[in-house]
């Protein structure tokens, strides 16, 4: 069973446009098939909500000598700061770092394809909607 796309051509997308992005400005996804790949169209916000509820920071801050460290749980992401404000802040760039390689390089790398919701999340956010994240983000 194949997948029914709202529209089964690029062509018929790209000759609907308008209609296409008035349907995610009121909150519709809308799916486009091309060569047998279906992609779809949807509300960053939506995107980024869903994203900022399901991936988890899971967030460990601890001291070392004078620094503080803000520590991504079971992920390799960490910074540190002279105070947890200057830690997160630092955690943000690292993340924001990190998506950019992602996006480049390491993408089709095994062992970093997991992280591909926190790439989306961290390159759909502002500094702000990041560190409203690390408080209250995930599960």
């Amino acid at each position: 069973m194949s997948i029914i796309a709202d529209y089964p051509s690029f062509s018929s997308a790209r000759e609907n446009l308008k209609e296409v992005l008035d349907a995610t400005e009121h909150g519709v996804s809308v799916s486009v098939s091309r060569q047998g790949n279906v992609s779809v169209v949807l509300p960053l916000d939506r995107l980024r909500d869903y994203f900022f509820r399901t991936v988890s920071p899971r967030i460990s801050i601890f001291t070392e000598n004078t620094l503080t460290v803000a520590l991504m749980v079971d992920s390799p992401f960490a910074a540190e700061g002279v105070d947890l404000d200057s830690a997160l802040t630092d955690l943000a760039l690292v993340l924001r770092e990190y998506a950019a390689d992602w996006d480049t390089r390491l993408k089709d790398a095994p062992n970093h394809q997991q992280y591909w919701a926190l790439v989306q999340l961290v390159k759909y956010s502002t500094d702000e909607q990041l560190r409203e994240w690390f408080e209250t983000g995930g599960e």
